[in-house]
């Protein structure tokens, strides 16, 4: 059964499973390390032939599950070990036999779907980093008060400070 819907006269079924494995070889030395990265949806593969009036009705659902991708409920008694709930129709194809009205064969290949995982949330600065930049800038205005008495205390110090800075340069150019 394909999303409710029996496949009828099904001749073969293939399932193909295949594990994801890296090899890892160490410089200089001899062998390797094997990484096991998972495996890869489960692939079936469905031969059959339809005969009946609803032959066409069945290539017409079948080629509906093709255009739309979405997932769809499989359910079949020779595949209960691999425990595939879920499939999405990935490849299709189908012959007008001869010799008989109504008479299809067909070819469907389905990958199990794996529901996608949720990413985790990536926060890159930190959830706290405005908090702590608010917490640094909240004296920050006062500061600023002081800054005009600062600046205006320092003029006393300009004209001591530019002669003392005209001196030694004379000294410099004297010396050198």
């Amino acid at each position: 059964m394909l999303a409710g819907a029996e496949l009828p006269q099904v001749q073969a079924v293939r399932s193909t499973d295949v594990r994801a494995v890296a090899e890892h070889k160490a410089p200089g030395k001899d062998g390797s390390m094997l990484q096991n990265l998972g495996r890869a949806p489960t692939a079936l593969t469905v031969h059959g032939v339809a005969t009946d009036p609803a032959a066409l009705d069945l290539v017409s659902t079948l080629k509906d599950r093709l255009r739309t991708g979405d997932p769809v409920e499989w359910v079949a008694d020779i595949t209960t070990d691999t425990s595939i709930e879920q499939v999405l129709v990935d490849d299709l194809q189908v012959r007008q036999l001869a010799g008989r009205p109504d008479r299809y064969a067909y070819t469907v290949t389905l990958r199990e779907y794996l529901e996608p995982v949720a990413p985790a949330p990536v926060d890159p600065l930190g959830a706290d980093i405005l908090a702590d930049a608010a917490g640094l800038t909240d004296g920050l205005l006062e500061g600023l008060d002081l800054a005009l008495p600062f600046s205006t205390g320092l003029e006393s110090f300009v004209t001591p400070l530019t002669e003392l800075l005209g001196r030694l340069r004379q000294a410099n150019a004297a010396s050198g």
